[in-house]
């Protein structure tokens, strides 16, 4: 076994490799950013290497740097983790050359499987069922556009060596082919150095189903059975869990030796997965599933397969690195129990899943145990950064059947405390309590299908959220009156008044919705609070106890709550839902937009990739104006309304910061 081992890669992976290598006995390396040298990868690990500023085609992407990292502390191994170099044969290679065990599969496997064209040529081969495309070298435009009229439409581009959603664009008729075409090779260049694309039939109920194998140095193969990945937004799983509703034992022995034969073809060795697509028009059936491509690595989503197997697999990843035997036989392994994993963003579903960042000030998840586990890379008060994956965890279940799990799943999303940037928490609970959901009724379409209950429209905060961070304000506000002469009226804190009842106004707002929210704050001689809600009045009384959590009375109703202040910005974290809301100050100065639609600010830091408008052009509400690559995915910025371009203050491969002006338009006649 391995003495010291190095992990090429930072949050969650990184922190899960060393938990694992730390309880094998091995000392573990971390490397990391400038921007995260306070990370929880860094501080868990028994040494650290600086390796570069914050990007990471400057540091995580540099080959050269992760190796000499390895040789000055003496590492024996690399285990990379999954995204970065996870999949770069030549660095796979590089580390043989240097005698550095590389915790993967042979750069060979890795070339055959990492460009997707060639592999399905191979699968072919092995009699493994594929997608119907075009898989040619013919990189032509004129080419892969006639290729898609013969494969009719819809189909999905996708770049040969992608993963993760990137460079992927579903086009759904002719006339979009040629701009679809150019950003999935854009992206597919952007992230993995290569430009080729593939274009395959877009199945209409598809589900994606993938099998977890494994590899030894002598031969042996087996799978650890399937996990179903359809819950998905922007070709990025979201929700996944293992086994697959409605899977048969037929169907899953059918795709667990497609999935060996797949491995077997390209003389794997390690943990892989086979990504197969589903076609469920008409139900799961052991025919009707088809080779998608081969994930050359771990996966995110292999805690769930370790819940129902109660195999650790990095350490059979780091056994089979060590050139032992397979822990266990295909007959060895059993399903017990279901498993869910929810991958926790720091994201707004709102406004399309789009990336946000910003600091944890709340990080309070469920606690942990033989049903629920935590997978993350972040702790209370670390940021997260516009240079990676927004991820903040992976929330993991299990019990002994799916509607248990389900239950499972939902009670521990309440309980997770997130304040301080907007999250998918609240979504991902509405996902668990959907009755589609709960029935098995799956397919990769499943969030734009049930988008109207998934995401409804932002409407006025209930009035117990607004009585809960009423009475947290009023509360903190009693706490800190200290005055020299207690009864000095001018010391009162009751809203005392001449010649008027006492009385306060507390004035909120919430984005998305226009209308000021005012509450206005009696105080009755009985104690505690009078508040005039929207909906009527509400008496209220509580108490704010030394771990910060608020404990109320609402109307005889006691509830707890969290409420966490980030300037004006205050979050209510009750009854398991998030509410973000500003609390306004009448007296405050308040800035005044006198172009208020005269222009498009940067929704998130990121990097321009591409301008597509110029000074002068005329341009409808919707329309294209930039894309603006932020967090490993690129974001197309629309138009507001129909105007003419005035000014565009950045130029394509600058980096901009949240809320600079990107783009200006000509004032119109009404304005």
């Amino acid at each position: 076994m391995f003495r010291k081992i190095l992990i090429a890669n930072r949050g969650e992976i990184a922190c899960r490799v060393m938990r694992t290598a730390k309880r094998m006995g091995a000392a573990t390396v971390a490397v990391y950013s400038e921007a995260d040298a306070n990370a929880m990868h860094v501080a868990m690990a028994d040494e650290a290497v600086l390796i570069g500023p914050a990007p990471v085609q400057e540091s995580y992407l540099l080959a050269a740097k992760i190796i000499a990292a390895a040789k000055r502390t003496g590492a024996d191994a690399i285990h990379p983790g999954y995204g970065f170099l996870s999949e770069n044969a030549d660095f796979a290679e590089t580390c043989a050359a240097e005698g550095i065990v590389f915790i993967g599969p042979p750069a060979s496997a890795i070339r055959a499987m990492g460009e997707k064209a060639a592999a399905k040529a191979l699968m072919v081969e092995a009699n493994v069922p594929v997608v119907p495309g075009y898989h040619g070298d013919d990189q032509d435009d004129d080419v892969l556009s006639k290729a898609a009229d013969e494969i009719g439409y819809p189909v999905l581009i996708k770049a040969v060596s992608g993963g993760g959603g990137k460079g992927m664009r579903q086009v759904n008729e002719p006339g979009k082919f040629a701009t679809a075409l150019k950003g999935a090779r854009r992206e597919g260049l952007s992230s993995f150095g290569d430009d080729k694309v593939l274009v395959e039939k877009y199945l209409e109920r598809p589900r994606h189903i993938e099998i977890q194998i494994f590899a030894d140095q002598f031969g042996n193969v087996v799978h650890l059975f399937e996990r179903d990945c359809s819950i998905q937004r922007r070709h990025q799983k979201v929700l996944e869990e293992a086994p697959a509703p409605g899977m048969t034992p037929e169907m899953r022995r059918s795709m667990g030796e497609a999935a060996v034969a797949a491995a077997k073809a390209i003389g794997y060795v390690g943990a892989g997965t086979v990504e197969f697509i589903a076609d469920v028009s008409h139900g799961l059936s052991e025919d009707g599933f088809f080779f998608m491509e081969m994930n050359t690595r771990l996966q995110v989503e292999h805690p769930v397969t370790e819940m129902i197997t109660g195999q650790d697999l990095v350490e059979w990843q780091l056994r089979v690195a060590a050139a032992e035997g397979l822990p266990l036989a295909q007959d060895d392994l059993v399903i017990n129990g279901h498993a869910i994993e929810a991958r926790i963003y720091s994201e707004n579903p709102q406004k399309k899943f789009l990336p946000a960042t910003g600091t944890l000030h709340r990080l309070r998840p469920p606690a942990e145990g033989p049903h629920l586990r935590v997978d993350t890379g972040v702790r209370e008060g670390d940021e997260v950064s516009m240079f990676y994956d927004p991820m903040i965890a992976k929330l993991i279940v299990w019990d002994r059947d799916r509607a248990s799990a389900l239950r499972r799943l939902h009670d521990a999303l309440e309980r997770y405390e997130i304040a301080g940037v907007i999250t998918n928490v609240n979504f991902l609970a509405a996902v668990a309590a959907h009755p589609a959901f709960a029935s098995g009724d799956l397919e990769t379409g499943f969030i734009d299908k049930h988008k109207d209950d998934l995401i409804p429209a932002p409407g006025p905060i209930p009035d117990q959220a607004l009585a809960l961070a009423c009475l947290d304000i009023l509360l903190a506000r009693q706490g800190h009156a200290a005055p020299a002469d207690p009864h000095s009226p001018w010391a009162q804190i009751d809203g005392w008044r001449l010649n008027d009842q006492g009385h306060d106004e507390l004035c909120f707002s919430t984005d998305g919705v226009d209308d000021e929210i005012t509450v206005t704050v009696h105080y009755p001689g009985t104690g505690g609070y009078r508040l005039a809600l929207p909906g009527g009045d509400m008496q209220a009384s509580g108490e704010i106890d030394d771990g910060g959590t608020l404990w109320a009375d609402l109307d005889g109703l006691r509830v707890s709550a969290a409420v966490v202040h980030d300037g004006e910005k205050v979050t209510i974290l009750a009854g398991g839902r998030a509410y973000r809301i500003t609390r306004n100050n009448p007296m405050a100065l308040q800035d005044i937009d006198l172009e208020e639609g005269g222009k498009v600010s940067a929704p998130l830091p990121g990097k321009i990739v591409q301008v597509q408008v110029e000074v002068g052009t005329s341009v409808k509400k919707g329309d294209p104006l930039l894309i603006l690559e932020a967090m490993k995915m690129e974001h197309t910025i629309t138009a507001p309304r129909d105007a003419v371009v005035a000014a565009i203050p950045y130029s394509a491969g600058e980096q901009v910061e949240e809320g600079v002006e990107l783009l200006l338009f000509e004032a119109s006649d009404d304005e």
